[in-house]
Order: structure tokens, then C-alpha cells, then sequence
């Protein structure tokens, strides 16, 4: 049974990413950061709200195509209040407490967003370091949050404190809605700040508690440093999990695998893979440095630098070096190097010799191609499509098929081999020795 009500915030420009894309759509794993925060609030509350103003409507659309309805939105008024505290006015929440994320931290669990449910009027996000400098600091006394105060204004004893926020809060959503009216713009930066709902709290005899968390989870990402640091750990825990589940993965820091792939089984995949979208690999073994996207592979093997594109299903079929397929549905079939299969259906027991092409693309419209049963296609043909090739079938090599090939026949399109005798010689202009 939930019992919170969640705010994220994302309204920030993000500037020190220098980008125009905004900073919680930047990706991570193949999603934008802000997906994270929202999935993972998802395990602990139906009340979520994300607070928006720096493209607003971008982020809302994008949010959208993932979880459709099941988030709320709301625009911050950031020219009459600006700042974090102001991101929170206005927002009335379902639950008697109030958890406040911010959608730039992509590495959140729900896990530790649970441990949050404290006896208190506020529960403080901190972090335990052995250098706290930079952050604001953290005063603890018997359990429970005194002060919190920036590193400029901290006096030298205060500069040792090792306790920092980490930026994460829990509101009792009562004491919450009746504290922000009392927040005050009254800073170099004319902004209303969340932070001071601490202060707030401490001055009216609150109880303030402290939750020491993973500062892992809790890594906030200003800029594309930061965001490539991210997405190591994201990596790490993604391919951690596949192994756990009995994946074996040769030099797994040299892998990169998006955060909706499935792979099941006893799969093998080698050092350089990469492996993108909805992509489901079963019992398969990919070899290194081949890039897979939005495909299937059950039973399979593809690779060394295979490119299986999206649309692929691929079933007992071996796909070698320098292969590419695009829409291809294979089952049972041999295609060992240097081929293009583009929109092609191709059946059990066929082979595919070197540098066969579906030629699937005319300027304006594709075709597809369909390829029967127990078809030996020799080296360097190409199928013309929209073409069907019944069972069992020869094409000779270097044939250039344009027309639908019946069950049983050979193929053959070649020119008359011609030799003119001597013809190097009087070429180049040398006698023959």
C-alpha cells in the first residue's frame, strides 16, 4: 500500500551540460535521465509529479511516451518563484508525506527511497565522506538534524563536519504546505530554496532526522563528465545482473547493453558488443564487436562484426563476419560473411554465400524477398526484389536474380567466358619471353 506522495524536479536548464537538449533527457543506457527517477518512484507511489519549465512541453512529451498517464505534470512559476522552494508551491499531494527527488539523479533506487519512512517532521538525505568539501554540511546531534550550512558561510569547526545533503528530503506534507508561504527570496540569487524548510523546521522545534544513504545512488549530473561516470555505474549493474543470471561476458567493461535488452540463457557475448532497444537474445552467442538493435536471436550465433538491425529475427541460424541484416526473418540458415539480407524471409537449411545482397531498395519504395527451403545461393548474387525463391534451389555464383524462381531449378546468369590469346603483350607493348 503506498503511502507518499512524490515531487521530482526538473525544471533546471542545465547549463553546464552546454546542450540544447535538456538535462534530464539526456541518456543514460538508451533512456533519458529523468526515466530512471520517474521508474523507480513508480515502486513506492501512484502520486508522482514532475515539476517542469526549461522546455517544458519537450520533457512532457517525452516523459509521456513511457508512462502515458500515470505521472502528473506541472510548470514551475519560475518568474514569480524561482528556485526550488518555488518548484514545490502549488503542488497539493495525495499522501501525508512528501518525498522530493530531483530528475538529474539517474542512479536512484526505489530500495533506498523506502528507507525514508522515518518518524519525523523532515528526513535529510546525507552523505558520509571522508572530504565533504564543496558540499553544504550536515550538524548531527543525538540523532537528529540541527543545522544545515553552506560551505562559505561554515565556521572552521564546522568545515571539519564530514556530514553533507545530499539533496533529497521527506516532508510530513502538512508542515510542507504550510511552511512554503513562509519562504523568503531574500538571497544573492532572489530564489526561494527548498533548504530552508530545514531551518524553518529547527526554529519551530521539529523533529529533523538524519538517513545516511549510498552516495552511489544519490550522484547528481551537472555535466557530461558526470553523465559518462553515470552511465559506467548504470553499465556495471546492468551487465552485473545479466552474469548473476548465468550470462558469460568476455571483458564486460568493454560492453555496452540499453537498459530494455533481455538476455536469457546460457548467451555468451564477447568483449566490444553492443547491443540497443528491445532487443532479446536466447541461448545465443555473440561474438566481438558485433552491434545488434531492436532484434531477436534465439539459438544463434553472429559475429565477429555482424550488424543485425532492427526487425531482425533470428532463429538456429549462424550469421558470420561482416553481416548485415535489416527486417530479416531467419530460421535454420547459414549466412557466413560479407552479405546484406534487408526485408527477407529466409528458411530452414539455406545457405547464403559471400556477397549475396537483397536488393531491396529502388530510390523510392523497399521490397522484400523470400527464400524457401534448402537454397544454395553461390557468392556474389544479388536478388532483386520484390522476388520469391521456391525450395530447393541452386544459384550460381555471381547470378543477379530478377524473377520468381521455381522449386527444384538452377539459376545461372552469366556471360560467355571470352579469351584472346597474347592480349597482355600487345597491351602493354612487351614481347612474350
Amino acid at each position: 500500500m503506498f503511502n507518499k506522495s512524490i515531487i521530482i524536479l526538473a525544471a533546471g536548464a542545465g547549463t553546464r551540460m552546454k546542450s540544447e537538449t535538456p538535462k534530464v533527457l539526456h541518456k543514460i543506457s538508451g533512456k533519458p535521465m529523468l526515466y530512471y527517477s520517474i521508474k523507480e518512484a513508480l515502486e513506492i507511489s501512484d502520486d508522482i509529479t514532475v515539476v517542469l519549465y526549461h522546455q517544458a512541453d519537450l520533457v512532457k512529451q517525452t516523459m509521456r511516451e513511457y508512462f502515458f498517464d500515470k505521472i502528473n505534470f506541472v510548470i514551475q512559476d519560475h518568474i514569480n518563484f524561482p528556485g526550488t522552494g518555488g518548484a514545490v508551491m502549488g503542488i497539493k499531494p495525495k499522501y501525508e508525506k512528501t518525498l522530493v527527488l530531483n530528475g538529474d539523479m539517474p542512479l536512484i533506487q526505489a530500495s533506498e527511497l523506502e528507507k525514508f519512512d522515518l518518524d519525523a517532521t523532515i528526513v535529510m538525505s546525507v552523505l558520509e565522506l571522508k572530504n565533504a568539501d564543496g558540499y553544504g554540511r550536515v550538524v548531527i546531534q543525538n540523532g537528529e538534524v540541527k543545522k544545515i550550512v553552506e560551505q562559505k558561510d561554515a565556521s572552521p569547526e564546522e568545515l571539519k563536519i564530514t556530514s553533507a545533503n545530499a539533496g533529497i528530503y521527506q516532508f510530513c506534507t502538512e508542515f510542507l504546505l504550510n511552511s512554503l508561504p513562509l519562504l523568503s527570496n531574500d538571497n544573492a540569487q532572489e530564489e526561494y530554496y527548498i533548504t530552508d524548510l530545514i531551518e524553518i523546521a529547527i526554529n519551530n522545534q521539529k523533529t529533523l532526522k538524519p538517513l545516511v544513504v549510498n552516495e552511489e545512488n544519490f550522484k547528481g549530473v551537472n555535466s557530461k563528465y558526470e553523465l559518462a561516470l553515470a552511465e559506467v555505474i548504470h553499465q556495471n549493474r546492468i551487465k552485473e545482473a545479466f552474469m548473476k543470471a548465468g550470462v558469460i561476458m568476455r571483458l564486460p567493461d568493454t560492453i555496452y547493453i540499453e537498459s530494455d535488452v533481455e538476455i536469457i540463457g546460457e548467451s555468451i557475448i564477447e568483449n566490444g558488443v553492443t547491443i540497443l532497444g528491445n532487443s532479446k537474445i536466447e541461448n545465443s552467442h555473440i561474438k566481438t564487436n558485433t552491434v545488434i538493435e531492436d532484434a531477436i536471436l534465439t539459438n544463434s550465433d553472429a559475429g565477429p562484426m555482424a550488424r543485425i538491425r532492427p526487425g531482425s529475427i533470428i532463429k538456429d541460424t549462424h550469421i558470420g563476419n561482416f553481416v548485415e541484416t535489416k527486417k530479416a526473418i531467419l530460421t535454420g540458415v547459414k549466412a557466413g560473411h560479407l552479405s546484406y539480407l534487408g526485408d527477407c524471409e529466409i528458411d530452414v537449411g539455406t545457405n547464403i554465400g559471400c556477397g549475396t545482397i537483397t536488393c531491396n531498395y529502388d530510390g523510392i519504395k523497399k521490397y522484400q524477398t523470400k527464400i524457401g527451403k534448402n537454397v544454395f545461393i553461390g557468392s556474389d548474387t544479388q536478388l532483386v526484389a520484390p522476388v520469391t525463391i521456391e525450395d530447393d534451389v541452386l544459384i550460381a555464383a555471381g547470378t543477379t536474380v530478377t524473377k520468381n524462381v521455381k522449386k527444384g531449378d538452377l539459376v545461372l546468369t552469366r556471360a560467355a567466358t571470352k579469351v584472346v590469346k597474347g592480349y597482355f603483350y600487345k597491351f602493354f607493348g612487351r614481347k612474350n619471353a
